[in-house]
């Protein structure tokens, strides 16, 4: 189907491709304004203390320093989530982990605000910290919020897994840990604030959700928003670390309204460690019921999260740690108990896969441990539970398109894993897994019934098209696929199309780049923009043709009747004669979730107008003496729906790849005393080219019904089933279990050397859930 189309489908170049290539396009630090000032912050040095007294006296007197800032100045709390109000700019009462902003500096340069940082004298009394789930939940001393370290327990059950476990013909159980990690985005984080004469403020930032920003700047400074403008700046890596509201971008704006000059903040590479957002640890423990012949009867999965010292996005993290179970798997009960802790750590959030990517380790190496106990091989006991097409999970969650089981064939067929697995010399293994993922979050961070993406279109009479949105390409190539998809509707080209993104000021609504959402959300929004927008040029030229409008054609930047493409007139024509019959020619698109939910509380997280789908097989070469483990070859595929560029498509499941390898090998986010132990790109182990292993990426195009051209995601899905398959590929090369993420040298010795060829926890802490919420199950799968 992909001759039909004249620019989707095709491996075009992206709009910002030279720019960024060439050096020009500007990043948030990049930016420079006349009398600039320059930001820094002062940050705890312990993990839990209470802070007695802030003197800034000796730095206010400091030449060269013009403005001090404590937490009396920006009193008023925020957090990302409704639910999670809880963080301030700068801590007024108490610290909750290393790098909490306790009070910020504005100066005539860096140096001088590095100096005046030193002259704040702040008085502390130490508390007792908690930097582990175990100890979050023995809570000695004073808890990090209010009476507990609990920030959310969840307990849900779908139907009655004890009965269905009862008259299971075989169950296992399993408990895994999977340790935290960072982004690691080559951009920091920086803000410029603006505010000018006429009380307007400006803010540019390096950030996933300049909507959400918005809304936390009119909070905390009290300012209407409508006298707030955010524009966020493109971004040099994201991957969920810029999605959040960060202290920097609140006080950047606090210190430009005191001082009536522009004031920039970039963080340290430090202090982006310290900033994090990232994967959260998770200890978690399933068992699972089975038939004799390898068909899921029931599943009960407990997740632990050491959230560290904030909300964030910690409740929804929770969720997920549970919802996507069922839209893997065809599980007939389900129970999901989950609980987030706080520690003394930095504030985990969302990274790449949010909240999945943990569950889905510890689902795929309990899936290859049942298989070898049932005497089947990984791949079939996989395609013997597949979820079906157009169905309801358990747990209410509806599928569409599902190309599961195209993923497995490719990946198997490729790799020829079924007869090399068998047939490989010690120290070598081939280890397989499988996953799904959202396009995009169902419900919005507010609920609310409005649109969650939202496309405005304009025309100029020379044929040119302003693309206006409010979602920020941070280069995953969202600014490419909006204008492919108007220039596909309309018959044009990507170089007709002119974009402006992310600007409050300008642009429409759009919830942010997060959850693998712009495609399909954005996509859906600038498709309907277009189409409006080409109805009015059809019923122009149909006037000119004497035609009924639903004959003509758009392409090639002409439209033409279909049956005489020679009788037509030019794009830039057609848009002459519209204008002159009705005006300015624009184009409003918006696109909004259909309402999923389930009948349930706690269903708001999970539900997703489509889900990918992946299937990946990885080989490994294991050092017996040393431990190290190198992985020459990857097989990889990604049900995308429709790719709407395929080589964006490849460099996505790519990157997604690259990442899932450092994950799953070395990188770890982890603490001596509070400290983060590796705050540098140096010490924080993450692979580089080097160890880019050969990729063979396979794009399974389902054609999804309510994608845009039948898109789905492709930014986050494919990291998830690369991280088990690397664990399943040690089993199968060394015979050894390592039941933890990452999976380094010292544990691969050590599982050699171990009794039972296994590295991992030994059980759960024993914690009392809340009472179950017990769901009622869809129709398709009662008497199941």
């Amino acid at each position: 189907m992909a001759e039909a189309f004249s620019v989707v489908g095709k491996s075009l170049t992206k709009p910002d491709a030279y720019a960024k290539v060439s050096g020009q396009t500007k990043f948030a630090d990049d930016l420079s304004l006349p009398r600039m000032l320059y930001g820094r912050i002062l940050r705890s040095p312990y993990p839990h203390a209470r802070v007695l007294h802030v003197d800034t006296s000796a730095a206010r007197e400091l030449s060269g320093v013009l403005a001090v800032l404590t937490g009396d100045d920006l009193p008023v709390k925020f957090g990302i989530l409704p639910v999670s109000q809880d963080e301030e700019a700068l801590a007024r009462e108490k610290v909750r982990y290393v790098g909490d902003p306790i009070a910020a500096v504005a100066a005539t340069d860096e140096w001088i605000a590095d100096e005046a940082l030193d002259l704040i004298d702040v008085q502390f009394k130490e508390l007792p910290h908690a930097m582990s789930i175990q100890e979050a939940l023995a809570a000695q001393g004073e808890p990090i919020h209010g009476s507990s370290n609990v920030h959310k327990a969840v307990a849900l059950e779908f139907g009655d897994t004890d009965a269905a476990m009862r008259v299971a013909e075989h169950v296992r159980e399993d408990t895994v840990f999977f340790e935290g990690n960072t982004h690691l985005p080559m951009e920091q984080h920086a803000a410029v604030a603006q505010y000018a004469v006429d009380g307007k403020l400006t803010l540019w930032t390096s950030s996933q959700t300049p909507h959400y920003v918005h809304r936390a700047l009119g909070k905390v400074l009290d300012m209407p928003m409508s006298r707030i403008r955010v524009i966020a700046t493109p971004n040099g890596g994201g991957f969920g670390g810029k999605s959040d509201i960060f202290s920097h971008e609140l006080v950047a704006a606090k210190l430009a309204i005191v001082t009536g000059r522009p004031v920039k903040i970039t963080l340290t590479r430090e202090e982006v460690f310290y900033a994090h957002r990232g994967r959260h640890p998770v200890l978690m423990k399933v068992r699972t019921g089975f038939t004799r012949d390898g068909r899921i009867t029931a599943m009960q999965f407990q997740s632990f999260l050491d959230g560290g010292g904030y909300g964030s996005y910690g409740v929804a993290s929770t969720y997920y740690t549970g919802a996507l179970q069922a839209t893997t798997y065809a599980i007939p009960r389900y129970r999901f108990e989950g609980v987030r802790l706080f520690t003394n750590k930095p504030p985990c959030g969302p990274k790449r896969g949010h909240g999945t990517p943990q569950p889905r380790f510890a689902l795929e190496i309990h899936f290859d441990k049942v298989a070898e106990e049932l005497g089947l091989d990984p791949v079939e006991l996989r395609r013997r539970n597949l979820p079906a097409p157009d169905s309801l999970t358990v747990n209410w969650l509806r599928i569409t398109s599902c190309g599961l089981k195209d993923c497995i064939d490719k990946v198997v067929e490729g790799s020829r894993f079924l007869k090399r697995r068998t047939s490989m010399p010690r120290g070598r293994g081939l280890g397989f897994a499988v996953s799904s993922y959202l396009s995009g979050a169902g419900t919005a961070i507010y609920w609310n019934d409005m649109p969650h993406s939202e496309v405005q279109l304009k025309l100029d009479r020379n044929g040119g098209v302003l693309l206006l949105c409010g979602a920020i390409d941070i280069g995953q190539g969202s600014d490419h696929i909006l204008a492919a998809i108007v220039a596909e509707v309309l018959g044009i080209g990507l170089d007709d199309i002119q974009l402006s993104t992310a600007d409050t000021d300008l642009t429409p609504i759009d919830l942010g780049s997060y959850s693998s959402r712009v495609t399909f959300m954005a996509g859906n929004a600038a498709k309907a923009a277009a189409e409006s927008v080409r109805d009015q040029l059809f019923r122009a030229v149909a006037g000119a043709l004497q035609c009924d409008a639903a004959d003509l054609t758009a392409r090639d930047h002409r439209i033409y009747r279909g049956d005489r493409p020679t009788e037509g007139l030019t794009f830039a024509q057609a848009v002459q004669r519209a204008e002159a019959q009705g005006g300015v020619v624009t184009g409003n698109g918006s696109y909004t979730p259909p309402k999923l939910a389930g009948p349930y509380k706690g269903s708001g997280v999970g539900p997703s107008p489509a889900y990918s789908y992946s299937a990946a097989v990885v080989e490994v070469d294991c050092d017996l003496k040393t431990g190290e483990i190198k992985v020459p070859e990857v097989w990889i595929a990604h049900d995308i729906g429709r790719a709407i560029n395929p080589m964006l498509v490849i460099g996505q499941v790519e990157g997604s790849v690259y990442m899932a390898l450092g994950e799953a090998l070395m990188e770890e986010q982890t603490f001596r005393l509070g400290l983060h132990k590796f705050p540098s790109l140096l010490e924080y182990k993450s692979p580089t080219a080097l160890e880019a292993p050969v990729m063979h990426t396979y794009l399974v195009e389902t054609i999804d019904r309510e994608g845009p051209f039948g898109a789905k995601e492709a930014g986050q899905g494919p990291l998830l089933p690369v991280i088990p398959a690397v664990a399943n590929a040690v089993y199968n090369a060394l015979g050894v279990r390592i039941d933890e993420i990452p999976i380094t040298p010292e544990k691969v010795l050590k599982a050699l050397n171990d009794r039972d060829k296994r590295v991992g926890p030994k059980s759960v802490p024993a914690f009392s859930f809340p009472p179950l919420i017990k769901a009622d199950v869809p129709e398709e799968w009662k008497g199941k």
